[in-house]
């Protein structure tokens, strides 16, 4: 029988009211100095010839900022679990140089990620007009809401470049938090999040998968509460005959689970500026994105360069989750990988 982990109490199982009004204590912005450091970072790798792909956290040398992006990757990992670093003028860059300082950033953090089948280390989060009921494709594809999910990676992180005419805001809501409140709420719907439920791979499937992995959506493991989510995939996976079929208690828990997910009590929201890095850490938060009311011009609509890291030092996981991230490795998990996944970090 399930023995339910009690309420947690670390610094990520906060609410919006722990964000005193006008609060930004998650917001940094770059001196000077710093942005001059990332600038001549990137030039570097740049100038000796390297590949996005290929910038290491050895090669771009940030001798003042690095020990600022370790408070980060803490703050990530042990506390309130994300972070955006402001200020970074984008608009003065060619892509190229946007993605080296951005790629740079994030191997202080960990190490890059494929995104998708197709081998992406660098994403890029834009509306391409896909069609969100299309079992094929990703819902960042689109222009309509994202609804809460964790991303196949210890930390997610976004780039903006630009931003839409309306709408296009994050939403973090802590997956800690949502466990406490169903602990006080319903207990008894908490341990049909803790059996192996079915979620879609959305056609990225490697040599012997099932076209869905199963994992528990709360994991106890090694004294660590840690969520997986995905609720579209979860009922996509549905379709596959032999995928365990959800019960009505299953369902009973995870409308619970979206109900205080979407608790405007429990959130934080935040609008994007160009040129800032947004870090979360997938592990105890879920992130969002409203939906979004594009440019007509081509080189103005929304458009932002993502990360998946792979973060050194972070929790350990259950094995479970090998199943979607390959390995529980620790700095070496996380990913979407295909027989025909090629790494490389394209810059369109």
């Amino acid at each position: 029988m399930l023995t339910l982990p009690t309420k947690q109490t670390l610094p990520a199982a906060w609410t919006a009211a722990d964000f005193a009004e006008g609060s930004r204590q998650w917001l940094r912005t770059l001196s000077v100095d710093e942005i001059t450091e990332l600038e001549a970072a990137a030039k570097s790798c740049l100038d000796k010839g390297l590949a996005i792909a290929q910038i290491t956290k050895e090669n771009f040398a940030l001798p003042a900022l690095a020990a600022q992006l370790g408070h980060l990757k803490e703050c990530l990992l042990q506390g309130i679990g994300f972070g955006v670093l402001r200020g970074l003028p984008v608009g003065q860059y060619d892509r190229q140089t946007a993605a080296a300082i951005f790629y740079g950033v994030g191997a202080h953090l960990g190490h890059a990620r494929s995104q998708n089948g197709a081998g992406h280390l660098l994403g890029h989060v834009r509306d391409i007009g896909a069609n969100s009921e299309d079992t094929s494709v990703r819902i960042y594809q689109t222009s309509e809401r994202q609804s809460f999910h964790t991303d196949s990676c210890d930390v997610v992180g976004l780039l903006c470049l630009k931003t839409a005419k309306r709408g296009g805001e994050t939403l973090l809501v802590s997956a800690v938090t949502i466990f406490n409140e169903m602990l006080v709420r319903r207990p008894d719907l908490l341990p049909p999040l803790f059996e192996a439920l079915a979620t879609d791979r959305r056609g990225e499937v490697d040599t012997g998968q099932k076209p869905y992995f199963q994992i528990p959506v709360f994991n106890w493991h090694a004294g660590y509460l840690s969520s997986i989510y995905q609720r579209q995939y979860i009922d996509s996976a549905q379709r596959f005959a032999d995928a365990p079929r959800l019960s009505q208690r299953h369902v009973e828990a995870l409308d619970l689970f979206d109900d205080l997910a979407n608790d405007p009590r429990l959130q934080v929201r935040m609008q994007l500026e160009p040129g800032d890095m947004q870090f979360v850490h997938n592990h105890t938060l879920l992130h969002d994105r409203t939906g979004f009311e594009d440019y007509p011009e081509p080189g103005q609509r929304r458009h932002l360069l993502r990360l998946w890291l792979s973060s050194p030092g972070d929790r350990p996981l259950p094995e479970c989750f090998a199943e979607r991230f390959g390995s529980v490795e620790i700095g070496n998990r996380g990913g979407v990988f295909v027989p025909s996944t090629q790494l490389h970090a394209p810059l369109d």
